[in-house]
């Protein structure tokens, strides 16, 4: 004789309070279960649906400026902190906790070219177009800062960007020469020749901490190592380079902004071609900035907006614009890998979320946990047409929207007259050069 016992637990079933959530039990047998994939995928539908509807990049813009904002700098230690220079000489420090100006400084007469600051925070520089490079005290609270510099130093030539060696009280200059400084002298350490144009824009490499590369009005991107007192390669563009940024993450990386509507990424251990070309603006590059994941990053352009690319990837995976922004001129990555901060032709500088559709604040653990779910679902379907099509389009101003239908209509008659004149040729004589070398002229060594 079989007696079947029904045995239950009341821990099982029973909440501890009644603020609790109900306990239901699932039997996850695939077999149980035939319609899951379905189910998954009209979630991720929806959930891609939802993060277009939730993208609301725009968090606020910083007034205050009189003339067009030309550079911006990170506080190494703050990520309220940031300052920023303009067309008409004036300096100014932002909280952007409260975003508003802490202290505004009259530094230069002129343009203020490029503003660097200190890796340990005790100071920042500031170079204009009166030829000098002033140095200022960097406060922590707005009555710590005085008006006038601690340190002034006159040199011969206008100076175009500074930028500061990330461990050593080092720092380089730019203008017809690259003169390498140090900060307790009036004089520099080394000068760097090798070309006879300006040089507009000089970077040191985060993580080998004595390169460092600069960019020339003769299409030339040079690359440079303090211990050694000549330059070390010369890269030669088609077309010129307006600044490069170095990865925070890989030494051996660095991406270049170029006139001819893109940007290149480069590794220095083989520069005859960029490792990968990143389309999608359409009118030239003027700056860009790393995340410090080192896995994307942000560029301004001349032709009103921003975009957000992916190191790895051609095209960018966001688009950012506003009615009243005009040419983007300068662009920082906030160190907490979350906003992204922009500056402007029209004297104003705006604060923006690295993800559009990202939720502001802090959020509930099961608000967390859902949007973990809808995140691998997203990854899981992200190559079904539908959620394909939903993730990647974007709504631009009708005359980017125009200029970019043009461009693309030019790239295709190029490339069907190349194929016309190939096939019409002897074989060999009309060789197929990739995307990837058609914009590198040489590399001088």
């Amino acid at each position: 004789m079989k007696v079947k016992v029904l045995c239950r637990n009341p821990d099982d079933y029973v909440r501890d309070t009644k603020k609790d959530i109900q306990k239901v039990h699932r039997n996850y047998d695939p077999s149980l279960h035939p319609f899951e994939a379905p189910r998954e995928y009209v979630r991720a539908l929806n959930a891609t649906k939802l993060e277009r509807v939730f993208a609301k990049p725009f968090l606020g813009s910083l007034d205050g400026h009189t003339d067009s904002v030309q550079c911006m700098a990170k506080h190494p230690m703050s990520l309220s902190t940031l300052l920023s220079g303009s067309c008409n000489g004036e300096l100014k420090i932002w909280n952007l906790a409260n975003r508003k100006c802490s202290k505004t400084l009259t530094a230069h007469t002129g343009f203020v070219r490029g503003i660097c600051v200190d890796s340990k925070a005790s100071y920042f520089l500031s170079v204009g177009d009166d030829q000098t490079i002033k140095q200022w005290s960097l406060p922590c609270t707005e009555t710590e800062v005085e008006d006038a510099p601690i340190n002034t130093i006159i040199g011969k030539s206008i100076f175009m960007s500074i930028d500061h060696h990330w461990k050593k009280p080092l720092f380089v200059t730019s203008g017809q020469q690259v003169d390498l400084w140090d900060i307790n002298r009036a004089e520099p350490l080394k000068s760097f020749e090798w070309c006879t144009d300006s040089i507009h824009s000089v970077k040191f490499n985060p993580l080998e901490v004595s390169v460092f590369g600069s960019c020339t009005a003769e299409r030339n991107i040079i690359l440079y190592d303090i211990r050694a007192n000549t330059p070390l390669k010369k890269v030669v563009m088609s077309m010129k380079t307006n600044t490069i940024a170095w990865n925070p993450m890989e030494s051996f990386i660095f991406t270049a902004a170029n006139e001819d509507y893109n940007l290149y990424t480069f590794d220095v251990r083989r520069l005859d071609q960029p490792v990968n070309v990143h389309m999608d603006h359409v009118s030239a590059v003027v700056d860009l900035d790393y995340s410090p994941t080192g896995r994307e990053f942000a560029s301004g352009s001349f032709d009103k907006t921003i975009r957000i690319f992916e190191i790895n990837k051609g095209h960018s995976r966001e688009v950012y614009h506003t009615k009243r922004m005009q040419h983007v001129t300068c662009i920082k990555w906030s160190l907490d890998n979350r906003y992204i901060l922009s500056g402007s032709d029209e004297m104003n500088l705006r604060i923006w979320k690295a993800k559009a559709s990202e939720k502001i604040g802090k959020l509930k653990k099961r608000e967390e946990s859902a949007f973990r779910y809808n995140e691998k679902l997203k990854e899981k379907y992200r190559h079904h047409p539908q959620i394909k099509r939903i993730a990647r389009h974007r709504h631009v101003p009708k005359l980017i929207y125009k200029e970019a239908q043009t461009i693309r209509i030019q790239r295709q008659s190029l490339k069907r007259k190349l194929d016309n004149k190939r096939k019409h040729s002897k074989e060999g004589t009309v060789p197929i050069v990739s995307e990837r070398k058609k914009h590198v002229v040489g590399i001088v060594e």
